[in-house]
């Protein structure tokens, strides 16, 4: 399986704009520019997008876990924020938050199966900065 994205700049870093369309259309000839990573643009940007893939891949791959483990999930709320130094042009890590409803679980079962998550998505996998995590069970 292959998935693929497309993207064009036009222009100097600070002043220039980008496009961005990926293979399913849902992001088609959509902006990206130095303000929108750097400042308050209203745009979006490689780390936003990043941030979107590593969220979902995580509650994808902790649905996952949980159906091995006899579980399903009314609910999994997973935000995923990349943190950069803009000094050094450097991803510096991804902080995961989750608030997760799941029936008849136990506290632990459900850090286990959430940090085995963290680690074992396919996204998580390709990114070599740190990872934290702050999980929530909810009643």
């Amino acid at each position: 399986m292959k998935r693929t994205a497309n993207a064009e700049w036009k222009g100097s870093l600070k002043e220039g704009t980008g496009h961005i369309t990926t293979q399913s259309k849902v992001l088609n000839d959509n902006e990206y520019c130095f303000n929108s990573r750097f400042g308050e643009g209203k745009a979006t940007n490689p780390d936003e997008l990043l941030a979107a893939a590593h969220a979902g891949c995580f509650a994808m791959a902790l649905s996952l876990i949980l159906g091995k483990e006899g579980y399903t999930p009314d609910s999994l709320k997973a935000t995923s924020a990349v943190t950069m130094d803009a000094d050094k042009l450097e991803l510096t890590g991804s902080h995961l938050t989750l608030k997760a409803r799941i029936p008849n679980i136990s506290k632990d079962k459900f850090m286990e199966c959430a940090n085995a998550a963290k680690e074992n998505c396919p996204v998580s996998k390709a990114l070599s900065f740190k990872i934290t995590l702050d999980a929530e069970l909810l009643s």
